[in-house]
């Protein structure tokens, strides 16, 4: 996979572009644990949003920088 995606000219590193899917892919996740009712037994939701979206982006960034 290439290091950088050219984006109208402009090349952007591809962690940029994992970065962006991580927050849309975190969002959609957060709306269903929202949904669910799993922060009512959540001590601190806002940690557990921050940890879930590290994951996210760890996992995907893995990917391709192996």
């Amino acid at each position: 996979m290439p290091r950088e995606i050219a984006f109208h000219g402009v090349l952007l590193p591809t962690v940029a572009a994992l970065f962006l899917l991580a927050m849309l892919l975190s969002w959609g996740l957060d709306r269903l644990l929202a949904g669910s009712g799993v922060y009512r037994h959540v001590w601190h939701p806002i940690l557990l949003r921050i940890s879930l979206f590290a994951c996210v982006f760890a996992g995907l960034a893995l990917t391709v920088h192996p």
